[in-house]
């Protein structure tokens, strides 16, 4: 997953800088779409997975791993862009910063291996449904709110708890459970996105959107399916994860407004970035479907010893 994700970031951060300068975007305009352009998106990405009834395949499990280290990397990301910008964020700041990630992403592995999952086991016979769904739910919020005090979004102190749950013995039925509030709130999320997009927007930067939809959808789906092959995996699964990969989500508003907040970037470069965004959750689930055509016609176009060489490689 981190050796997929750094190709991907770093192709697509080369990829958006480049295209910000053909559309005649300055420099921050075009540095801050890269890192824009190279954030997938976790919520859409769960969904369509979801809705298509693939979770618990080997393609997917590499997906969320590679989902996992794209917020960390972003998050970075966004603590070198703060300390770029403001002079009032010093160098010693930042690794104080650096260190509160590193803290985090311990606090995660310890409270995953030992106390969430004790902790159900040992209260899972006083617990009825109602009381099941609301201590999970309260777990996920207190880990939000850890999150947010140090400094990180929440959507990934959640996506954290998530996974510590996950380690339940009971982690089926919370599942179950769960997920009326999952829909009731992902009903909302894209409510929200779309109230965002504002159509006279779409007309006005018409060109620049579609020139980002089609950089976002093919450069995403062969840095991010170059990655995964790097990675060691096999071309299947490769394929599969870059196709399922090429949107951009949630993380590209949370960049794009702190280059807004900083004063950095064009008041412009908001409204396409979601307008990017939305085109590509539309073609996200019919990616995910059109992987296993695109696999099987590139095994009959690849040379026998080509196909060799993969197996070998991988």
């Amino acid at each position: 997953a981190f050796i997929a994700t750094f190709v991907e970031i770093g192709g697509m951060l080369i990829v958006g800088y480049f295209t910000g300068h053909m559309l005649g975007w300055d420099h921050m305009d075009s540095l801050f779409l890269g890192g824009m352009l190279a954030m997938s998106s976790t919520t859409i990405i769960i969904k369509a997975f979801e809705d298509l009834k693939l979770k618990g395949q080997r393609f997917t499990e590499m997906v969320f791993g590679i989902l996992i280290v794209e917020d960390i990397v972003g998050i970075i990301m966004m603590l070198s862009t703060l300390a770029a910008a403001s002079a009032d964020i010093s160098t010693l700041e930042l690794i104080e910063s650096v260190m509160r990630l590193l803290f985090f992403l311990v606090l995660w592995f310890v409270l995953g291996m030992y106390l969430v999952p004790s902790f159900f086991k040992r209260a899972e016979r006083l617990m009825n449904d109602e009381t099941l769904l609301v201590a999970s739910i309260g777990l996920c919020l207190g880990m939000v709110v850890l999150a947010t005090h140090m400094g990180f979004s929440a959507a990934l102190g959640a996506f954290i708890m998530g996974s510590l749950i996950a380690e339940a013995p009971s982690a089926e039925k919370i599942e179950h459970l769960v997920k009326p509030v999952k829909d009731l709130f992902g009903a909302v999320f894209f409510v929200s996105v779309g109230m965002l997009v504002d159509p006279a927007l779409l007309l006005e930067y018409a060109v620049p959107i579609i020139v980002l939809v089609i950089v976002t959808l093919v450069g995403k789906l062969l840095l991010s399916g170059a990655g995964v092959l790097l990675s060691g995996q096999n071309l299947n699964t490769s394929m599969h994860c870059g196709f399922s990969l090429a949107q951009i989500g949630e993380f590209s508003f949370i960049i794009a407004s702190l280059g807004m907040s900083l004063g950095v970037i064009s008041d412009f470069l908001y409204p396409i970035i979601v307008a990017v965004s939305v085109m590509t959750t539309f073609t996200t689930p019919f990616f995910v479907m059109a992987a296993e055509p695109a696999y099987q016609f590139t095994k009959k176009l690849l040379p026998q010893r080509t196909l060799e060489w993969l197996d070998r490689y991988t």
